[in-house]
């Protein structure tokens, strides 16, 4: 091209969530069965739409205005009911302007990354879902600005580290809370966002808190709303509806935002994610609409209890059938529907491998794992993919420098689920012996 057309940021636009299906699909066609255990979509992995919600679509989907344009910011009755589902909780006081429509998280967060002054940053946790650190890396073109999670402490982030580099960066300007945690199922406790907000406060620092999975927490854990526990600072919560409920082709979720007449300056740049969403028109309508019945209908208590406990007898499971294995750290998850197991530092290289008894597919495998050079991690998980048909997502894509590797709670079939855990153990177990 005449003139470089690439954006400064493209490079660090990576999804190995998603990346990893491009072999997947060679795989597939090669003879492989394969057990998608990389994707949070609860209805792919076998979960059935109660017909209460669906009668609710159903109904929706034969008002005209279902097809209709919304308001630009959302459905003013949609955002009332929200806002009075964030008030009964206490701490901020909303009001509808402060809630801001989108095309599902990846859409808020592409824009709440996008619209920051490119020499802004916020820090991310580490290991961190990657739509945010990708998209934050790309909006300054530049790698991410981290701070660790503990796995020796429950993945608990260390707030000491996470002063220092607030403290030594000056470029800093937010920080990213994910509660529960994607991808290690780490749940904050209440005192520990408390200190995150204290920190944020003694540096004029805004926060931005991803809590779509905020209902989806058991294992008798606790923990608090942003609303609850921020106090005068600024910030930006995250929800949305793809995964509390089963319904992540929705593509529905919104922002609240708090605390935005505290600061002018944070009042700009809230208003400038907001005139993006004018220059959109608006976002989908129906799933909007949806919110209030679906969340104000009897059965909806007890159908998210249901799947909480069956989150629960899963983490178990899979924290007692892994955390024996040694050369790797576990921790059971209280939170969302993921489970991160790590390396212990040295047990994975570049030379150990699993048997894969199908020709084509282990020619495959040995090629991809010899010409790309790759995080021993990420190795692993191909190695695993090509000899079990298991897919997982190496921990490394989770812009971090641990190896590992992130599973999900999602299936249905609990004695499936189970068989899964023991052959990745037992696959695990070889993977390292083969060393």
């Amino acid at each position: 091209m005449r003139t470089d057309i690439v954006h400064i940021g493209a490079g660090e636009l990576t999804y190995e969530i998603r990346n990893i299906m491009k072999v997947v699909e060679k795989l597939i066609d090669l003879g492989l069965k394969v057990n998608f255990e990389n994707i949070g979509d609860p209805v792919a992995k076998g979960e059935n739409i109660p017909p209460w919600l669906k009668g609710i679509v159903s109904d929706l989907v034969m008002e005209d205005d279902s097809y209709a344009y919304s308001a630009t910011l959302g459905i003013p009755e949609t955002r009332e009911y929200l806002v009075a589902m964030n008030n009964r909780r206490g701490g901020v006081h909303l009001d509808a302007k402060d809630i801001i429509f989108f095309n599902g998280l990846g859409d808020a967060i592409t824009k709440i990354y996008g619209f920051l002054r490119r020499t802004a940053r916020v820090i991310t946790p580490s290991p961190t879902y990657t739509t945010h650190s990708s998209s934050e890396a790309a909006h300054a073109g530049l790698p991410p600005v981290r701070y660790p999670l503990d796995p020796e402490n429950h993945w608990y982030p260390d707030l000491e580290e996470l002063r220092r580099r607030v403290k030594y960066n000056p470029a800093v300007a937010a920080i990213l809370i994910i509660n529960p945690d994607n991808p290690t199922g780490m749940v904050y406790p209440k005192n520990l966002l408390q200190e995150i907000v204290s920190i944020a406060r003694d540096f004029n620092l805004f926060i931005i808190a991803d809590e779509i999975y905020h209902n989806l927490v058991y294992n008798g854990h606790k923990t608090a709303s942003l609303v609850e526990v921020i106090g005068d600072v600024p910030g930006i919560s995250m929800k949305g509806i793809s995964k509390e409920l089963p319904w992540p082709g929705s593509r529905c979720g919104w922002i609240e935002v708090y605390n935005s007449d505290r600061d002018p300056m944070f009042a700009d740049y809230i208003q400038s994610i907001a005139n993006a969403k004018m220059v959109e028109v608006c976002s989908t309508t129906l799933p909007q609409k949806a919110i209030p019945p679906i969340f104000g209908h009897p059965a909806y208590g007890e159908y998210l209890a249901t799947r909480l406990e069956r989150y629960e007898r899963l983490s178990k499971l899979a924290y007692e059938k892994l955390e024996g294995i040694p050369g790797i750290l576990v921790n059971q998850a209280n939170g969302a529907f993921y489970m991160t197991v790590v390396f212990e530092e040295g047990r994975v290289n570049g030379n150990q491998s699993l048997p894969i008894a199908n020709d084509p597919v282990r020619q495959l495998i040995e090629k991809l794992t010899t010409e790309e050079k790759m995080q021993p991690d990420k190795r692993f998980v191909y190695y695993l993919l090509g000899s079990t048909g298991i897919c997982v997502v190496p921990l490394s894509s989770f812009s971090s420098d641990l190896q590992g590797f992130r599973i999900t709670l999602l299936e249905t079939g609990e004695s499936k689920f189970a068989e899964t855990i023991d052959t990745l153990s037992r696959s695990t177990r070889q993977y390292l012996a083969s060393a």
